[in-house]
């Protein structure tokens, strides 16, 4: 498994530093350039005026690179996957979710484009394409003897059968990881490079469950993520796009779910749950107090800059952070 699984990953990771290069050249003639929100720049503008030019500075930067991203991903799983004799329902259905969730990231991304600001599809027609995808792989899941509907306590030893709540449970696992990517990706290199260190602990989780399909799709998730740091890191010459952060964030929850691994991916992914939760409490706080804000800004990684942190400390330190929480999650115990 262990010569799979590198592959995998190295057939993610090189076409998308080889090939990135001319790629960012055909988005740049295509005219696909980032939109900045005139909100965040406003908001930053009044709290710290060099971070609300840096952010400003970064429109008509070349974005969807996740389209590369996510081709690599792909092409890399399938090809290391039938090779190693996993050419088989749980690879093509993983794969097919990745490329479900990478489609609708795209679509955002090709409206936002049209129409010539940074608004896409609407919240509410985002979740209406994500949930059924989600509930179709939990019933997939749940319909298969070798996984089924249980959920597993890390370092307990317990396990928990769900039944037919599994597929709502997905729903909520897949959709809240897939919108937690999204919102981590918003500092050069931040989500490719918590995504890398995710999906490589992802890898090991797999593997060790027996599950390579799933192993596979994280290796090449890995390597697809981390050849892409090469063009994103600061200053980034490529923006991933929705495509790339829905589609990686999908990646990350398909691999949870098909290897059984549900909680333990929360915690290998716990800087972009941490994302999530910020806004979420943002929201709860500000509406409860009547305008009180909890954070300077949400997500979290603008209430660090704002706090006085530079963005590539901010990258960094979360790189740190991803890093621990993929070591506790591969020392635990299903």
């Amino acid at each position: 498994m262990t010569s799979a699984l590198a592959a995998a990953w190295i057939l993610g990771a090189l076409p998308v530093v080889v090939w990135g290069r001319p790629f960012i050249a055909w988005l740049t003639r295509a005219g696909a350039a980032q939109r900045v929100r005139e909100d965040a720049v406003a908001r930053k503008m009044t709290l710290d005026p060099s971070a609300a030019a840096l952010h400003a500075a970064k429109a008509g930067t070349p974005t969807m690179g996740g389209l590369l991203i996510i081709a690599a991903l792909l092409a890399a799983a399938l090809v290391a996957g039938a090779a190693a004799g996993w050419l088989g329902a749980d690879l093509l259905v993983g794969l097919a979710a990745v490329a479900v969730f990478a489609a609708i990231g795209a679509l955002d991304d090709a409206l936002s484009l049209v129409r010539g600001r940074n608004l896409g599809l609407r919240a509410r027609e985002k979740f209406a394409l994500q949930i059924p995808a989600a509930l179709a792989l939990g019933i997939y899941v749940l319909r298969q003897p070798h996984l089924g509907g249980a959920l597993e306590i890390p370092g307990t030893g317990m396990r928990w059968d769900l039944g037919w709540g599994y597929p709502v449970v997905c729903l909520i696992l897949v959709v809240g990881m897939v919108n937690a990517v999204n919102l981590t990706d918003g500092l050069d290199g931040l989500a490719a490079g918590t995504v890398a260190l995710g999906a490589g602990a992802l890898a090991v989780l797999a593997a060790r469950a027996g599950a390579g399909p799933a192993a596979v799709i994280a290796a090449a998730t890995g390597g697809a993520a981390l050849g892409f740091l090469w063009h994103n890191a600061f200053p980034a010459g490529v923006f991933m796009g929705d495509v790339g952060s829905i589609g990686l964030g999908a990646a990350l929850a398909v691999v949870g779910v098909l290897s059984k691994r549900e909680v333990l991916m929360l915690i290998v992914g716990g800087v972009a749950v941490a994302e999530a939760v910020s806004v979420m409490l943002q929201v709860v706080w500000f509406k409860a107090t009547g305008g009180r804000r909890l954070f300077r800004m949400s997500p979290l990684h603008h209430h660090f800059e704002l706090g006085g942190w530079t963005e590539t400390q901010t990258v960094v330190r979360f790189w740190l952070c991803g890093a621990l929480l993929a070591a506790v999650g591969v020392g635990l115990r299903p």
